[in-house]
């Protein structure tokens, strides 16, 4: 071969091999410019799914029951500071909340048990409106009403007027708890007498600029109420109906807005199955399936929400899971668009993690609860979650504020429990919606590890994000979003640190990993 033909073969491959290379070239730029898809491939990324919407968010609330019928009368600048933990929606100069915001509260409606002082703890007696000569004295519960416009004052829009026993002058046994055991302790000629009682209670407190949004005429029905340690009384579900639907028409009839709230469960699993209480069981079929002879769903004034308390269902694991699995699948088979709302819990019971007895103002009930609210939230799809007791006198893990056992005066202190509460309640406000958080690499529902829920706002202008870090280690979260971006995140921290209370730390710029500390809880706000 000649050297002009080897020079002339040479110049062409080389010619080609450019061009080749040119080309690949292109296809690679071509590829790294596109828009690539979230992946939750990397290590500790978790995806936050703008475009699956989950249910609704109403409400987080507690109970005025029984120690705010004291507190309420003791010196202004103590309860305005319980009031401020409780409800305040303001910052300090360093943007630290002030307070929890609470969105609802529940207000104890007295059967009057203070007058008889047959309950064995005087603390857990209450006034009555209702006088023995059937006339009313509304100067009653002064205490209870004042943090009831104490939380209207700071934005609380959304009240719960509960009876836990009819007022002693309708009962049975004229005593605000039951004798039997099995039947409610009314009699079905007081009835009407009971629905125009809650019906009057209802205008005053409208009259008096605070209005109820919900009656909550039924607490705990499955249990038998006869001890005399606090007001209550058994409802079977006939007796539930046969009262709503008698208040329903009192209502219409006195054209009053309030809504009748059901039919908080003494347990979970009574809303799906009957269980040991075959007649006091099995509530939401039996309210809200339209082939149920106890049908009350097609009432103007009964909201479209079952209620139920987590009591008895918060552990061990599998039974805090398996129990809310159950009630997101029995929700849907409801005739109308049923919501679920947990309405009351504390450390109850033999079978709780953490021993219920017992003062704890620290980081282990918090997280232990915060673990709850995960699940109810995101397992179970509530609606509304509410603590019972917001200020306790006891020695017990029942109150998010302890305060001394004193009529007149006292000291008041916050708990961590408290503040653990507040990373879901001060920034998943009423109307926001949760969203499905997944990840290739962890579990975001480990009870051990690190639960992971998000909501958007209602305004959809906010992205809510609450990581509850149960682990004994710090945890490295890179937190990525698909059918909505957002640009910087501003965390709050609970923590066993001193200043550790929903404490904002720096902000941190989308697509960075966010550390959680261990044994803590961070609540990310991010603007979509």
């Amino acid at each position: 071969m000649n050297i002009s033909l080897l020079s002339l073969k040479k110049s062409l491959q080389w010619t080609l091999i450019s061009l080749l290379s040119f080309t690949l070239l292109l296809a690679s730029c071509s590829i790294h410019n596109q828009k690539q898809p979230q992946t939750s491939s990397i290590k500790n990324s978790v995806i936050i799914h703008l475009d699956q919407r989950q249910q609704y968010i109403r409400n987080f609330g507690a109970s005025d029951a029984w120690t705010c019928q004291f507190i309420g009368n003791w010196p202004q600048a103590k309860k305005e500071q319980v009031a401020d933990w409780l409800f305040s929606m303001e910052n300090d100069a360093n943007g630290k909340p002030k307070g929890i915001g609470l969105s609802c509260w529940r207000f104890n409606i007295g059967a009057g048990s203070m007058t008889q002082n047959n309950i064995s703890d005087e603390w857990r007696q209450t006034e009555g409106f209702l006088k023995s000569d059937m006339s009313y004295d509304w100067s009653k519960q002064s205490g209870q009403r004042w943090f009831m416009l104490a939380a209207k004052q700071r934005g609380v829009e959304q009240f719960i007027g509960f009876t836990n026993s009819p007022p002693v002058q309708l009962t049975k046994n004229g005593k605000a708890f039951s004798s039997n055991g099995e039947q409610a302790n009314i009699a079905p000629e007081n009835y009407i007498a009971f629905a125009k009682f809650l019906a009057d209670v209802s205008r005053q407190f409208s009259s008096d600029g605070v209005p109820f949004t919900y009656l909550s005429p039924f607490n705990e029905p499955q249990w038998d109420w006869t001890g005399n340690g606090q007001e209550g009384t058994p409802y079977t579900n006939t007796e539930i109906t046969a009262i709503t639907k008698i208040l329903d028409s009192v209502l219409t009839a006195q054209n009053l807005s309030v809504k009748i709230k059901l039919a908080e469960a003494a347990k979970l699993n009574y809303l799906y199955e009957k269980a040991d209480k075959p007649t006091r069981g099995e509530q939401i079929y039996t309210f809200f399936n339209n082939q149920s002879p106890l049908y009350v769903g097609n009432l103007s004034h009964v909201d479209k929400v079952i209620s139920g308390h987590s009591y008895f269902t918060s552990a061990p694991a599998e039974i805090l899971k398996s129990v809310r699995q159950k009630v997101a699948t029995a929700i849907p088979t409801a005739s109308v668009p049923l919501e679920f709302w947990q309405s009351e819990y504390c450390l109850l019971g033999d079978q709780e993690e953490v021993t219920p007895s017992g003062k704890d103002t620290g980081m282990t009930p918090a997280l232990y609860v915060a673990r709850l609210i995960h699940h109810d939230l995101a397992i179970a799809n509530a609606s509304a979650w509410h603590w019972w007791l917001a200020v306790t006198a006891y020695d017990y893990k029942d109150g998010l504020i302890y305060a001394t056992k004193n009529k007149t005066d006292g000291q008041v202190e916050e708990t961590r429990l408290m503040w653990a509460v507040g990373n879901f309640s001060r920034f998943i406000r009423p109307g926001s919606q949760r969203v499905t958080v997944t990840s290739d690499n962890r579990d975001v529902n480990n009870v051990n590890g690190v639960m992971i829920s998000s909501y958007v706002s209602a305004d959809e202008k906010q992205l809510i994000t609450v990581l509850v870090n149960n682990s004994n280690s710090d945890a490295n979260i890179l937190p990525q979003t698909e059918g909505g971006s957002v640009q910087k995140w501003k965390p709050y921290l609970t923590g066993s640190g001193t200043d550790e209370t929903l404490k904002p730390l720096a902000t941190i710029a989308a697509g960075q990993s966010i550390t959680i500390p261990k044994k803590s809880i961070v609540t990310l706000i991010g603007d979509i």
